[in-house]
């Protein structure tokens, strides 16, 4: 602890010397606060900085930020902030991504099964997909299928599939806890596992859905297994 002269005399510096941050505001929008916990609008700032002496602004001190300000709580965070979707964002995120894999799967074998395709719309529906149908569903797998057949033939017949996955589950994986990437790996599973045991394209396609989630092989081969011995 500083004696009461030190302090005494540090006080009386700031108050003759400091430094003053003038912001601007560059822009706005609306983003996930860290501070408050939800969305919130917030504006995009950069601040010039200059020495003051006796509150008199005398020498530029330089730029600083930009930064991200909240206009509920007024917390200041750096950029980065912006690279967490809004909770709306996020939700439409992981609907697609369920989407996708849903039709990956079921285009990978179980589109003939009327079992696939009744564990596919309980999937759907409960992810948010209300209209969800089985002729839906058998109508938008022909249309992946034939797409994925226009792919290079040294391509592979899996290419088409896997740049679907990863476009809709990369995006999504860094913000996701470990218990919601299994759970969408496990959705997938319980489709191809509902007209019978794995075929090796639902494998093939299951382990493209870990992989996008950054999920490790042993993970996903360990998920898989437990999924086929749990009775449905």
């Amino acid at each position: 602890m500083l004696p009461n002269r030190e302090l005494g005399r540090r006080t009386g510096i700031s108050r003759v010397l400091g430094v003053h941050t003038t912001w601007t505001t560059v822009g706005d929008g609306e983003f996930f606060c860290p501070g408050c916990g939800g969305d919130r609008n917030y504006q995009r700032r950069t601040g010039r900085r200059r020495f003051l002496v006796l509150g008199v602004p005398v020498l530029p001190r330089g730029e600083t930020g930009p930064v991200v300000e909240c206009a509920a709580c007024q917390e200041r965070f750096g950029t980065d902030a912006l690279d967490h979707p809004t909770t709306h964002r996020f939700s439409a995120m992981l609907r697609d991504a369920v989407h996708t894999v849903v039709l990956a799967v079921l285009a990978a074998g179980g589109a003939g099964a009327r079992t696939s395709l009744e564990c596919a719309v309980g999937v759907l529906r409960g992810t948010g997909f209300e209209d969800a149908s089985e002729e839906r569903l058998a109508a938008l797998v022909e249309a992946l299928v034939t797409d994925a057949g226009r792919m290079p033939e040294h391509a592979g017949p899996g290419a088409s599939l896997a740049i679907e996955l990863h476009e809709a589950l990369d995006p999504l994986a860094p913000h996701l806890a470990p218990a919601g990437r299994e759970s969408i790996l496990l959705q997938g599973a319980r489709i191809a596992l509902a007209d019978g045991p794995y075929s090796s394209a639902e494998r093939d396609v299951l382990g493209t859905v870990g992989a996008a989630l950054t999920m490790c092989s042993d993970e996903v081969g360990q998920l898989l297994v437990a999924a086929a011995r749990t009775p449905s």
